[in-house]
């Protein structure tokens, strides 16, 4: 009886250090840490523990064009864009434009101590965010500004922001294998609030292509759904499946005119005025006509009515 005890001990302590081990590394795996550190660059106070700051970020001051306040102006995608190249990229105008850098190109030739450094204010005492993040995180993110920034640029037009390259019908097996389950097969399931507006997944493929691609790699910090990155997805399967998520609808169509089948017409007006000079002519006259002719039978009702109360009233005489 007590070796068949001693043994189910040993293989509990053995499966429960095994367990242990595997969330030790699961836990330290590299894709963990840039996945983390691209939700940092997302909404970096979404995470637990951390409080969103009060006000505006110190440096918010220096540009005029992002009327945006409060939590906005601490997310690095607010000043730096969704494809990472502030002032050289998307957000070079619009109302999103604040004329920061290009977090893409200065990553490049700085080294992560750098970008640790510079991220605790080294090189500009306003953007020191040691205050919030402790190391570990800081570290984090500059591991993904390092290592993982990808540029779609030859991916997205810039100017329809439609996908120039990507296969759609790839990206719908993926979207619906991965991403119908929570968004719904149209994609309208989950309603975003954005700005005020609601907004589907449709419409932010179609609106902002780039933080679509950066979250369907990375995730939403704060959010629970499945990460492209740690399911395995290449950069170019991020833009099939936007290619598919432009496809889908954005909640501001049209409804269908009913029993309209496909590629049917509005029907032909009927009556009212003609075109052109000479139909507006024939219009007149026939309007014209009309009213003779209303009148005509009018006086005729009477004088019917009238001979036949003469000849009743001769009958009865």
């Amino acid at each position: 009886m007590r070796t068949p005890i001693r043994i189910l001990i040993l293989a509990t302590i053995v499966m429960l250090v095994g367990v242990g081990s595997a969330s030790a590394r699961i836990s330290n795996a590299p894709g963990d840490e840039i996945t983390n550190g691209a939700q940092l660059y997302d909404r970096w106070y979404a995470l637990p523990g951390i409080s969103t700051p009060d006000g505006n970020n110190p440096i918010w001051e220096r540009q005029a064009t992002n009327t945006r306040s409060g939590a906005d102006t601490w997310r690095c995608s607010e000043c730096h864009g969704w494809d990472y190249k502030g002032s050289e990229g998307m957000y070079a105008s619009g109302s999103h434009a604040t004329g920061f850098p290009n977090v893409m190109k200065l990553a490049t030739s700085m080294s992560n101590a750098e970008i640790v450094s510079h991220l605790k204010g080294s090189k500009d005492p306003s953007h020191d965010f040691s205050k919030y993040l402790d190391d570990t995180n800081l570290e984090k993110l500059a591991r993904f500004l390092k290592e993982d920034l990808i540029d779609d640029s030859s991916s997205v037009d810039p100017i329809t922001l439609k996908v120039t390259a990507g296969d759609a019908v790839h990206g719908k097996q993926l979207f619906e294998t991965t991403c119908a389950n929570c968004h719904g097969e149209d994609g309208k399931l989950l309603v975003f609030r954005t700005e005020g507006v609601n907004e589907y997944i449709g419409s932010v493929a179609k609106r902002d292509p780039y933080r679509f691609l950066h979250r369907t790699r990375f995730g939403v910090a704060g959010t629970e759904m499945p990460i492209g990155r740690e399911l395995g997805w290449k950069p170019s399967d991020g833009v099939d499946v936007l290619a598919y998520a432009q496809s889908l609808p954005t909640g501001t169509e049209k409804e269908p005119v009913a029993n309209a089948g496909a590629g049917s017409k509005s029907s032909p007006a009927m009556g009212g005025p003609q075109g052109g000079i000479l139909g507006g002519m024939l219009t007149g006259i026939s309007v014209l006509f009309g009213m003779f002719g209303m009148s005509a039978f009018f006086l005729f009702g009477l004088v019917v009515i009238g001979i036949l109360i003469v000849w009743a009233l001769r009958k009865r005489n």
